[in-house]
């Protein structure tokens, strides 16, 4: 891979020198407009979607005091990072400004504040305004472990509030809550349609804490037939978890496993470098091939640049699989990297996508900070703004990208409402599926549990940054 951020970086010392500004007067910015300054000069810099916002143009202002005035007519920082933004709710919906990057760059390196419990909200049944959640995932060593909570638990309030669709974000957003459980009735029917939600007299109270959470949910070696399939549940790519990946990686390889089924199910993204990583492990026999591309905006097509297929990670060699199949598990919460994954391999070997559609996203970003060349290093001390815009596309060795609608699964599977399984169980709806798939059987029908539905929300789509894939 060439070395992505240090051309950006040289790059836009070069845009701050050739800006509009050369035919302007002397006059410098208003000290009260620094940061806005800032957010413009950086997404004129590198934004991916500059050409298409004329605000952004080099030609843009005439004078200092023309581009002052223009600072001056937004509100906040915020107020003009969002107006630069190309089609917010169909283009570009994941570029966004932090004013805390010290937290932004903690949740790169997987540490967040949270109790360790990731729901799925669905509208009860029957109702259109009603929502209950289900319990996802439970992360290890954390508030909600502690306290016994479980996948597949269904819950209807929080705080005492029942939950609807308009109050879900502010409920989730206290550092204490608590849940209370109900169950799910089948009415003693077959038929669906009469199905019903009962509170019950249990709850739980959850607390917030700084964790670190390790990607690595989960890995399990399965005997189907006469078949040893690999399982690895795999939640964010981090770069600081690849030499754990990469060992994981070795106890499959010692198992002498014949498939791998991959569970990319809450797999939001992260960074490119560790998917190229993760292929590699995956494969192994197109080391120093193209694993995916980046292309830039008109002004960059000069450093649009490779990603490789690796043969090593920091001095060790890569644990690869030579795969020449694989499966992916997926949902609407799989994004960014992920869908990386899924888009770059399949330029090279079979990849079998179990699951629901993913997210839809093949835009990468970099952080840009308040500093003479957009780097961490000589940051305006004064504040701790950031952006993180998108600046590239990324495709496959062929030029393919992931389609704004997302990647649709070749075996249709959804998670079940009233049975959520245990994650590595070969019972669990979707790794049964891909199963199944792997014994050459069609016998899986969405039909053969009661409820099958897309979730309506689910708690990480509440947290801004949760979709990203970035460029280390």
């Amino acid at each position: 891979m060439k070395s992505n951020l240090k051309l950006i970086t040289l790059l836009c010392c070069v845009a701050f020198n050739l800006s509009c500004y050369e035919d302007m007067d002397d006059t410098t910015t208003m000290p009260s407009l620094d940061i806005k300054d800032f957010v413009w000069k950086a997404m004129n810099a590198v934004y991916l979607y500059k050409a298409e916002v004329p605000n952004l143009y080099d030609n843009r202002f005439n004078s200092n005091t023309s581009y002052n005035t223009y600072l001056e007519s937004y509100s906040s920082p915020e107020a003009l990072f969002e107006s630069l933004i190309y089609q917010r709710s169909t283009v570009d919906r994941f570029s966004w400004i932090t004013d805390d990057y010290i937290a932004l760059e903690q949740q790169f390196s997987g540490v967040t504040k949270t109790n360790g419990a990731e729901f799925n909200f669905y509208y009860a049944p029957g109702s259109s305004t009603d929502v209950i959640g289900i319990v996802r995932l439970v992360l290890p060593n954390s508030d909600a472990s502690s306290k016994n909570l479980n996948r597949g638990q269904i819950f209807n309030t929080i705080n005492g509030s029942s939950l609807t669709a308009s109050n879900l974000d502010a409920l989730l957003s206290n550092d204490s809550y608590t849940l209370g459980f109900a169950n799910y009735n089948t009415n003693g029917t077959e038929d669906i349609s009469d199905d019903y939600i009962t509170s019950s007299s249990e709850s739980l109270s959850l607390s917030k804490t700084v964790y670190n959470e390790n990607p690595i949910y989960k890995t399990e070696v399965l005997t189907v037939d006469d078949l040893s399939v690999g399982y690895l549940m795999y939640n964010g790519f981090i770069n600081d978890y690849n030499t754990q990946l990469n060992q994981a990686f070795g106890d499959f390889q010692n198992q002498n496993i014949d498939h791998l089924v991959l569970d990319l199910r809450y797999n939001p993204g992260g960074s490119i470098s560790s998917a190229a990583a993760l292929g590699s492990m995956i494969t192994g026999q197109f080391s120093g091939a193209v694993f995916a591309k980046l292309q830039y905006n008109q002004d960059l097509q000069d450093f649009n640049s490779d990603y490789l297929f690796v043969d090593n990670i920091n001095g060790n060699a890569i644990n690869s699989l030579n795969l020449d199949e694989v499966y992916v598990i997926t949902t609407g919460r799989s994004a960014s990297a992920s869908e990386m994954i899924i888009n770059s391999l399949s330029a090279y070997i079979d990849v079998i996508q179990v699951g629901t559609q993913t997210t839809g996203k093949s835009q990468a970003s970099v952080t840009l900070y308040d500093s003479p060349d957009l780097s961490r290093e000589g940051a305006d001390p004064s504040h701790t703004y950031a952006l993180q815009p998108l600046v590239a596309i990324t495709v496959n060795k062929n030029g393919d990208l992931v389609p704004p609608s997302g990647v649709v699964p070749s075996v249709e599977a959804n998670e079940q409402v009233n049975n959520y399984g245990v994650l590595g169980d070969p019972n669990e709806t979707l790794l049964k599926a891909a199963l199944l798939h792997i014994q050459g059987s069609s016998r899986f029908s969405l039909q053969e549990d009661r409820f099958s539905a897309l979730p309506i929300f689910d708690s990480e789509s509440f947290k801004r940054l949760s979709e990203i894939m970035y460029i280390d």
